[in-house]
């Protein structure tokens, strides 16, 4: 089976539609989501409309990201100010049963030889980010999974652990696939799908084929032109609309 991996949608319907119809068509049959569905766009009750949806038919799982878990709590310290605005504009949007569904999402998801987390496996709750290969070994050694998938870092990337312990990054190239060997432990960043911050505008996902033990990076391009347009008439930072245009 192909498994659909987005992460880091930020209430970006857009490239969450983009992202979804890409998926169907390269076979994939399940969905996993790595957190943030909300947080910076316009679109919170949609987002969490469908990814809810799809969880409830069990063609998809989801794990908790900082900004649902803000959403419904108190958000953080190391949260800028901005966030914080969009926060609490969300909190508004979102109904009652929206708001449980993101306070009911797990921090991790295991299933296999895979883990599943928004941030890190160290600590799922503190939010603490994998930019380099020591973050991403600190993280593969705090689980017994073979493979992680985690998002909250907006670039897509590829780390790999060898038998020695050493671990190395790699930029996947969008459209080529990369087997996983069984040889080596790997953790995988999809990429932001809601707001890249590489300089590429394009939604960004993964696909993981159970089968052959091969992850596959798409970048996708999407109307961001409307999903922009939408955060400057929402009220919300318009910081955040020249992002999604920038890609950063």
């Amino acid at each position: 089976m192909r498994i659909a991996l987005l992460t880091d949608l930020h209430a970006n319907q857009e490239a969450l539609s983009a992202c979804l119809e890409h998926a169907r068509g390269n076979d994939a049959r399940q969905f996993v989501f790595l957190g943030d569905l909300v947080g910076y766009g316009a679109d919170p009750a949609p987002v969490v409309d469908t990814v809810m949806a799809l969880v409830e038919r069990g063609a998809a799982v989801a794990v908790m990201g900082n900004h649902d878990a803000a959403v419904t709590g108190v958000p953080g310290p190391q949260m800028h100010p901005q966030a914080r605005l969009a926060i609490e504009w969300t909190r508004e949007r979102l109904s009652a049963g929206q708001r449980e569904f993101l306070r009911s999402l797990p921090l991790t998801v295991e299933t296999e030889d895979r883990l599943y987390v928004h941030a890190n496996a160290w600590s799922p709750a503190e939010w603490e980010y994998i930019t380099t290969p020591f973050d991403a070994g600190r993280s593969m050694r705090a689980t017994s999974r073979r493979l992680t998938f985690c998002g909250h870092v907006h670039e897509p990337t590829l780390f790999h652990m060898a038998a020695d312990g050493r671990v190395a990054a790699f930029l996947p190239v969008p459209g080529t696939g990369i087997p996983l060997s069984p040889r080596r432990r790997w953790l995988a960043i999809p990429g932001a799908a809601g707001q890249p911050r590489d300089g590429n505008p394009a939604a960004s996902y993964a696909l993981f084929d159970e089968a052959t033990s091969v992850a596959t990076w798409f970048r996708v391009a999407y109307d961001h032109v409307t999903a922009a347009k939408k955060i400057r008439g929402s009220g919300l930072p318009p910081i955040f609309a020249a992002r999604l245009e920038a890609g950063l």
